[in-house]
């Protein structure tokens, strides 16, 4: 693993790590606030009560975070991991109309933090690709 694959995995990997271990003891009024949020995103989770959803939510963070910090997890499928998280996140972005500007893509005050995660993306991206080219380099 070269130096700029340990920045790109442990930066965002100890931040989501953090994030999901700071969610385990979360009360149900925040976890409904969280799901009603992640909704707008991903409908599929009205399906959960606000208590499954937290510790849903906690524990993929904290195996989302552990992945991006793992030596052993390849390159590829840690990007694929964080470019799934990061999709989530985004759908969230764009589906709330309070989240951006008139033009469906600048963010408003409010959408700022979320419109930050598309450097989460960037980085799913660069660890997918960079993971094509340590395949190819092996044969």
């Amino acid at each position: 693993m070269n130096m700029s694959t340990i920045a790109l995995r442990t930066v965002p990997g100890a931040f989501i790590l953090n994030s999901g271990i700071g969610k385990l003891g979360l009360d149900a009024d925040s976890a409904a606030g969280m799901q009603g949020m992640a909704a707008t995103g991903v409908p599929a989770v009205k399906q959960l009560s606000p208590e499954q959803f937290g510790k849903a939510l906690a524990w993929g963070e904290i195996a989302l975070g552990g992945a991006l910090l793992a030596p052993f997890v390849s390159n590829r499928v840690a990007g694929l991991a964080l470019g799934t998280f990061t999709a989530g996140m985004l759908s969230m972005y764009f589906r709330n109309d309070g989240m951006t500007e008139s033009d469906g893509v600048r963010p408003t005050q409010d959408g700022t933090p979320l419109a930050k995660d598309t450097w989460l993306a960037a980085i799913a991206i660069s660890l997918i690709s960079s993971g094509k080219k340590a395949d190819r380099k092996k044969k």
